[in-house]
């Protein structure tokens, strides 16, 4: 396997943690560009070991910034393009700066490549989300099991009306979710998701336009040890662990039965490799995740086992505009293509990190304070019932 010098934008995230010891101990060089955002790292950020060590620079820097990305373009062989803002809900108010950071950023970045008349990357990994396809795949097992279809986003009156399931347009019955796969319908419900579906746009016109390879590593919800425990827009075991650790509520909402894909950030850390590594590939865009859709509520009893907590677990039933009802991964590209396949379990997972969780400072509690910001927009409601 070739060495390569591997720029990681954000690389000083959650991510980027596990992502550059990983690209180190396979022999690569990294260079790291991270802004420290207050948001995710505090007023002062803590110790980062992983941008100290031998074969890791680090550079504080915006990739909105010219000179930053023209030092830290300079003389790597692949990209790693971490930097984003994250959080759906907080994305539906804080449109300018979403776009800003995730799409003009994306763009500026590509804008120096193209220009660089001594370019030397030949590879941008672009971490993309799951959220680009909107609510996932279905079939409707009253009308056709074996035609898959994408429904649109909820409307909030079936939402208020505890309509939680997307429903057949054909025959009005419940719709039954699939695996989604990489070719199934792209239709964002949220800003966030606008801004990441716009990153891959950008990567994929312009590396093909200027003869560069390119991958899109479509992540699912990602969790582990050394995600940001201060952060309320996302992640919603970091909330919980916090939640548990002061012996308050966990509020679940809608019915507790909506599902997600939950993939431990060392499996992803590792899929990136896998797509640096490959020489030569069918796909260049990858689903990331255990293949597996989790109900929240279960999620949470999890959590709260991984803690020997005792938490009560309560079904609010709100609901938030622009969330999906289910989703997970169809991850036959990621293991046939890259030859990867996750291999750490929810459980073990969780218990891996409710460990790292307790030997960290109690943060304090800011579920509401998020939640209060959504209902004075209005992108939070209570079901009518």
């Amino acid at each position: 396997m070739a060495k390569l010098k591997v720029l990681v934008t954000g690389g000083a995230g959650f991510i980027g943690s596990h992502l550059v010891p990983a690209l180190v101990r396979t022999g690569h060089q990294v260079r790291v560009l991270d802004p420290l955002s207050p948001q995710i790292h505090g007023d002062l950020p803590g110790d980062m070991p992983w941008l100290t060590g031998e074969n890791v620079e680090f550079r504080r820097g915006s990739v909105l910034d010219d000179n930053d990305l023209k030092a830290s373009v300079t003389g790597v062989d692949a990209i790693v393009h971490l930097a984003a803002e994250t959080g759906t809900g907080q994305s539906m108010y804080e449109i300018s700066r979403y776009n800003e950071v995730n799409t003009l950023g994306t763009a500026k970045l590509l804008d120096h490549i193209a220009n660089d008349p001594e370019r030397t990357v030949r590879h941008i990994a672009l971490a993309s989300s799951r959220s680009v396809y909107g609510e996932g795949a279905y079939v409707c097992t009253h009308c056709s099991p074996t035609e898959r279809v994408c429904p649109e986003a909820r409307k909030a009156e079936d939402l208020a009306a505890s309509c939680w399931e997307p429903l057949c347009t054909a025959c009005g019955a419940g719709l039954t979710a699939v695996p989604t796969r990489e070719t199934d319908r792209i239709n964002p419900a949220s800003i966030y998701a606008a801004t990441k579906y716009a990153q891959e746009d950008l990567v994929r016109i312009a590396c093909s336009s200027i003869g560069i390879r390119h991958s899109i590593l479509r992540l699912q919800n990602v969790y582990g040890e050394g995600q940001s425990l201060k952060n309320p827009y996302t992640g919603i075991l970091s909330i919980f662990s916090t939640r548990i650790r002061r012996g308050l509520d966990l509020p679940i909402f809608e019915d507790g039965l909506e599902t997600r894909d939950f993939v431990h950030v060392d499996d992803v850390a590792n899929a990136f490799v896998a797509a640096l590594s490959a020489q030569a590939t069918q796909h260049s865009v990858f689903n990331v995740g255990s293949g597996i859709a989790t109900p929240v509520i279960d999620v949470a009893r999890m959590l709260n086992s991984s803690f020997k907590g005792s938490s009560n677990i309560v079904v609010t039933g709100e609901y938030r505009i622009g969330d999906i009802r289910h989703n997970s991964a169809d991850i036959v590209a990621l293991t046939d293509d890259l030859g990867y396949k996750p291999s750490i379990d929810l459980q073990t997972g969780l218990d891996r990190f409710a460990d790292w969780v307790q030997g960290q400072p109690l943060p304090e509690d800011l579920l509401e304070k998020a939640n209060a910001e959504l209902r004075d927009r209005n992108l939070m409601g209570q079901n009518s019932g």
